[in-house]
């Protein structure tokens, strides 16, 4: 192995990289970058056995192809530190691997290629594609509510569910939910679905972060795979069935309540600042056209305030964690929101009142 490449295109690809690679390896050879090298690219891969990202990248000369891996966050560390606009002369000497460049010469140890795991990618795949746009908020408007670590493993992931020209993503911890809809670019015969592990969707979120452009998805029984420019993430999925997710939505007769997301968010603020540091418990008392926030804590304190909306219905006296509630708004692009009441000891549903592609359900808190 024995090529040259610039700086900028080999930083570009091992940074991707460096999401997948395994910290906390049970395999050395897990934390280490597989290079491939043919006479007009070198392709990078990375895996931790859950998922996997593989990148191109163009070389500017060629010398000889050949396999190795080197350790990612080294070599990525090493290579962004050199100057810029450097032509990298890269070649593989007995066990290590040498990186040359006018300013200096250093050398890596490396493993065999023969070593580096191979990630067992489905073939039988529904493929659709999606506007990166699109899929950026689709993501953007859920994630926040997966489980973190939930004893229910199939909560630690975002559900998708295309159907026909639509896709759905759903988030939720057993304490809020959230569900946006997207569409896709082409329709799917079948409907398709899949739970995506968190650490997949955050890949997925930095590598379609700056696009514009169409994004290849591939949803199987077991897996996903999205292709976007010269790179492609595969992941395994979690396996297990999603909560009917259809069947949290309150519905019914509610009292809804409409009010600037600015105001509220600043009020909600300000008064949690005073709330239980263990349960962040705000108290909503919503009366006509007036909406009451309260919170105290162990240490007596206590925080109110009266903020104007618009409201007709039956008196709510309500709690919730104030960190779910700032989640929410954090998410919704509308000036104002809307918050469905169906009693004080039930789930409220809160919408933007600019789409109807994004609903979000919280559950009460008893304080």
């Amino acid at each position: 192995m024995d090529f040259y490449i610039t700086k900028e295109e080999i930083v570009k690809s091992l940074s991707a990289t460096l999401g997948v690679v395994e910290k906390r390896q049970t395999l050395p050879i897990l934390s280490n970058v597989l290079i491939s090298v043919d006479e007009a690219s070198v392709k990078l891969k990375a895996t931790d056995l859950e998922s996997e990202i593989e990148t191109l990248s163009t070389i500017t000369n060629f010398k000889s192809g050949g396999q190795t891996t080197a350790p990612a966050k080294k070599l990525s560390e090493l290579c962004r530190l050199l100057p810029d606009l450097s032509e990298i002369h890269v070649f593989l000497d007995g066990e290590n691997l040498k990186i040359e460049t006018s300013s200096g010469k250093y050398s890596l140890a490396t493993l065999p290629s023969a070593d580096f795991p191979i990630f067992d990618i489905e073939e039988d795949k529904n493929k659709t594609s999606i506007q990166a746009p699109s899929l950026k908020e689709l993501i953007n408007k859920t994630s926040f509510a997966m489980g973190n670590q939930d004893w229910r493993h199939y909560l630690n992931g975002l559900y998708l569910v295309i159907d026909d020209t639509k896709i759905t993503g759903v988030a939720t911890d057993a304490h809020r939910l959230a569900i946006a809809n997207q569409m896709v670019n082409e329709g799917s015969e079948e409907t398709i679905s899949g739970i995506i592990p968190r650490k997949s969707i955050n890949e997925i979120a930095k590598i379609i972060n700056d696009k514009n452009e169409n994004i290849s998805l591939e949803i199987g029984s077991s897996s996903i795979s999205i292709e976007s420019g010269e790179t492609k993430f595969s992941s395994k999925l979690i396996e297990g069935k999603f909560p009917d997710y259809e069947q949290v939505i309150p519905s019914g007769e509610s009292s809804e309540l409409t009010i600037n997301k600015k105001n509220l968010s600043e009020s909600l603020s300000r008064v949690s600042v005073l709330s239980s540091e263990k349960y962040r418990g705000v108290r909503m008392r919503i009366t006509d056209n007036n909406l009451n926030i309260s919170a105290n804590n162990p240490e007596k304190e206590q925080a109110e305030e009266q903020i104007d909306c618009a409201y007709e219905g039956e008196i709510i006296d309500i709690a919730f964690n104030v960190n779910y509630l700032q989640e929410i708004l954090s998410s919704i692009d509308s000036e104002n929101v809307i918050i469905h009441f169906f009693g004080s000891d039930k789930s409220c549903l809160i919408t933007s009142p600019d789409s109807e592609n994004y609903k979000y359900v919280v559950m009460p808190l008893l304080i």
